[in-house]
């Protein structure tokens, strides 16, 4: 197996929150997505790891130099392929009930064979395969984890996928997967949008609410504040005005519009 020294980039943001970065682009430049955001929260007797990243380079010996002695574990903000790769390094994975049923099979990611960039190759011995967790464990609405002086809380946000989770800290730290991103956002079907709009209105609320202070997204830069979540309501609002100029995509199946912003990428499906 092909694996880089620098593939994970880690940065310490707080002294609770180390993001691991990993090079999505270097997996397939097909996504036009540069890079995936995977979190790690330290509390002080618990750390909790939110998403696994593609699988394609081990993510578990990473994880292990922070955490120490804390019992950790592990939730997916959603079920696509590049946030539960290395979900059978785990033993347990919690998830939305809506998207655990998806998680707990193999996971086909054969789409990745004709990728251009070398690492993909990573995938073959596994046949581009991604293997579940032993154990799947559904989460919902309001569940909390208490990780010692750090207590978070499960937000159902849907709109990228049904499962859709943002997990909030007590300290107004809102990690919401692949809701909001500056760069391509992946977005349902165009009948489906006001899901993601009512996601999105519920998190502004709660920025008005004083619960919510800075947004850590699975993708792109960050920390943000609630400027990207008025500019993502904004820019969805505006794509009927702005139909006429997207462009198919056989690859991702999808229509996409470049509003200089964001790049939407649209389910046609």
């Amino acid at each position: 197996m092909n694996i880089p020294d620098d593939w994970f980039e880690i940065k310490k943001e707080e002294d609770h929150i180390i993001a691991i970065q990993e090079r999505l682009e270097k997996v397939d430049p097909r996504f036009y997505t540069h890079n995936t955001n995977i979190f790690l929260l330290l509390g002080e007797s618990k750390a909790l790891l939110i998403d696994t990243g593609s699988g394609v380079v081990p993510l578990k010996p990473v994880v292990k130099e922070f955490i120490d002695t804390r019992d950790l574990l592990v939730i997916n903000t959603h079920g696509h392929w590049d946030h539960i790769g290395n979900n059978h390094e785990f033993e347990r994975v919690y998830i939305h009930k809506n998207e655990a049923g998806f998680i707990k099979n193999p996971v086909n990611i054969s789409n990745l064979r004709d990728s251009p960039e070398e690492i993909a190759k990573n995938y073959e011995p596994m046949d581009y395969i991604l293997s579940p967790s032993a154990k799947v464990v559904k989460v919902e609405e309001g569940d909390e984890f208490d990780l010692g002086n750090l207590a978070v809380e499960v937000l159902h946000t849907p709109g990228h996928s049904p499962g859709s989770i943002s997990i909030l800290t007590h300290r107004g730290e809102l990690f919401p997967g692949d809701l909001m991103h500056y760069g391509s956002v992946f977005l349902p079907k165009k009948k489906l949008l006001n899901t993601v709009l009512t996601s999105l209105d519920h998190i502004l609320q709660l920025f008005d609410d004083g619960k919510v202070k800075s947004l850590y997204p699975a993708h792109g830069s960050f920390p943000h504040g609630r400027e990207l979540v008025e500019k993502l309501i904004k820019g969805i609002n505006n794509i009927d005005n702005l139909w006429e100029q997207k462009e198919k995509d056989q690859f991702l199946r999808s229509w996409v519009i470049d509003d200089g912003t964001f790049k939407y990428v649209i389910s046609r499906f």
